[in-house]
């Protein structure tokens, strides 16, 4: 969920995720929808569509859940409409913070977006302030303690990947968004388990933050992710190795 790779964040996230599964479900149906609504109802000729239900599917949610996902976006089951928008901004610390929405009132999501940066310590930015420093790229994350490096790097580079790293524990496959799910499923077929894989924002550099400061950040980014129109957080904030959110 938010845009770094440190294991005790990722385990945070996980935790979060497990407590709020009917909250992710809900994230995951609003994804498939808009995907299936602007690029048609078949995940064949859809990468979109393909990834939200990849995902979704990761977090075990229902087959029916998923159908009817995809018949609310083309149109054969009624509802809302969302709309996609990217909010930018400044955490605590001068963090860069992303917020990806996907909402079917702008004014509300905006407001409140806006007024959770301004309780949390930090300021919504004006449109381009911190996009710029991000790239969209595959993520895929793996337990050092459970592969190596080199055990998955030719694989990942046979399938399209552009770069294998392992910092803290965790080892991260970064891919091209086009080259991402066939990345993720040739190392799947190897018998590799990803802890994470997303097509994420990526940033170009890190900002290094201490204890106090990542505590202000986590809680953030948490209030952001608990907003029912929030889809993703990304952020370029380095948290301390010793940090457990």
């Amino acid at each position: 969920m938010s845009g770094h790779s440190k294991w005790a964040t990722i385990k945070h996230a996980k935790g979060a995720a497990d407590a709020k599964r009917g909250q992710l479900f809900t994230k995951f149906i609003k994804e498939i929808s808009i995907a299936a609504r602007m690029g048609g109802g078949d995940p064949n000729s859809n990468p979109r569509l393909r990834t939200a239900i990849l995902k979704a599917r990761a977090s075990n949610m229902p087959k029916d859940n998923i159908e009817r996902a995809i018949k609310k976006g083309t149109g054969e089951l009624g509802g809302s409409t969302y709309e996609e928008k990217l909010y930018e901004g400044y955490g605590p610390g001068g963090v860069a913070v992303l917020v990806e929405v996907l909402t079917d009132n702008n004014n509300r999501a905006a407001a409140n977006v806006r007024n959770i940066f301004g309780k949390s310590g930090g300021n919504l930015g004006a449109t381009g302030s911190v996009a710029y420093m991000f790239n969209r790229k595959g993520v895929i994350e793996y337990d050092a303690e459970k592969v190596s490096e080199d055990e998955i790097m030719d694989a990942a580079l046979e399938a399209g990947a552009d770069d294998i790293v392992t910092e803290d524990g965790v080892v991260t496959v970064t891919t091209d968004p086009s080259a991402f799910e066939e990345v993720l499923e040739a190392l799947n077929q190897k018998g590799y388990e990803s802890v994470s894989a997303e097509v994420s924002m990526v940033p170009d550099t890190y900002s290094a933050i201490d204890k106090d400061t990542a505590a202000k950040v986590q809680k953030l980014i948490d209030r952001l992710e608990e907003d029912d129109d929030v889809q993703n957080v990304y952020t370029n904030a380095d948290f301390p190795e010793d940090f457990e959110g």
